[in-house]
């Protein structure tokens, strides 16, 4: 690689990088305004600065308390959250070797949510770390019922979305029996409401758990976004490369199902952010995973941010941000399904 090309690829890198950031900021900024409390943005940034220890007034206690207990941990979460999804689909997509999967699809966020409402309803422990442990078991059992049934070498579109979709169909079946069976009417409707996916819960030590294992999550993806690269060639040209596929496909399952895991006992069930960011990223001309990874991430955190604030805006009661994830992400599914195979699109 010669030196001008390596130079144009890191200032590249650095632009992208400096947008996506900036865009973030500006993102976290306006939807904190967005709510049924008028706020001006000097009054969000002063309290901001106020908490952070810089020199600034912090405004009257209660709109304090509204910007820094209520709508900034929901708006960052739900930026964790976006870019966890979207980090998760890139790596599924590339270990499937499939570009429809995503951690809803395979029916991951349906296990995870069996898992939690089973710890919830059972009273097992307390606060998010039993529901994420209740959450990543699903996970991880529903992630490999799907690859053992998938078997080794099938690949076609058709197939795994059907397995996904079986497989997610038989875990909400097992949660809606969880939730009959607990005869509660009053918390199965708060169950079911937060399944579909709400940031309305978000506090500060539910953002710490997402946000800690969504940032080492992507370590782990970001150094094996080389192997990521040899496996997105097919199983056989990574493994005439040397990569042990399954190794690293045991690996990709368990930190995808433990992400999962965390977003869902925090949030509920948000369904196509995995699916559709990436496909967005490449569009921007990110091929290669380790700028791919960074790009989703940047692009799924502004994405949720903007559903969130969209389902809790467009109607005078809120609604579930994975009804907004999910009428965007429906035809956009159809879009891609019909890109990559006519055939299949019907």
């Amino acid at each position: 690689m010669t030196t001008g090309l390596l130079s144009s690829r890191i200032s590249r890198g650095l632009g992208g990088g400096l947008l996506t950031g900036g865009v973030l900021l500006v993102s976290v900024v306006s939807a904190v305004l967005v709510g049924s409390a008028d706020l001006a943005p000097q009054t969000v940034l002063a309290s901001i600065a106020g908490h952070l220890g810089l020199p600034a007034q912090l405004p009257p206690p209660l709109i304090d308390s509204v910007i820094w207990d209520l709508r900034l941990p929901r708006v960052l979460m739900a930026a964790a959250v976006g870019a966890a999804l979207a980090m998760c689909g890139c790596v599924l997509q590339a270990i499937t070797g499939n570009p429809l999967a995503d951690p809803y699809l395979l029916g991951v966020s349906s296990g995870a949510s069996t898992g939690a409402v089973l710890v919830f309803v059972l009273g097992v422990g307390g606060g998010a770390i039993s529901m994420s442990a209740g959450a990543f078991a699903g996970a991880l059992l529903s992630l490999s019922l799907v690859f053992v049934l998938l078997g080794r070498g099938s690949t076609s579109s058709t197939r795994i979305v059907l397995i996904g979709v079986v497989v997610g169909q038989l875990f909400a079946a097992l949660t809606s029996l969880i939730v009959t069976a607990a005869g509660d009417a009053d918390a199965a409707r708060g169950i079911l409401y937060w399944l579909l996916g709400s940031m309305s819960t978000a506090r500060w030590d539910s953002l710490g758990v997402v946000a800690t294992v969504t940032a080492v999550a992507g370590v782990v993806f970001w150094m094996g976004s080389l192997t990521l690269d040899g496996l997105a060639f097919g199983s056989e040209s990574a493994s005439g490369l040397g990569i042990d596929i399954e190794r690293v496909r045991r690996q990709m399952v368990l930190v995808t199902a433990l992400v999962v895991a965390s977003v869902v006992a925090a949030v509920g069930a948000i369904g196509f952010v995995g699916l559709i960011v990436p496909h967005a990223a490449r569009m921007l001309g990110l091929s290669a995973h380790r700028g791919l990874l960074v790009g989703s991430a940047g692009i799924g955190a502004v994405f949720l941010i903007w559903a969130d604030a969209i389902a809790r805006s467009a109607l005078a009661t809120e609604i579930p941000v994975g009804v907004v994830t999910a009428l965007i992400g429906v035809p956009a599914f159809l879009l891609i399904m019909r890109r990559h195979d006519p055939r299949e699109a019907g």
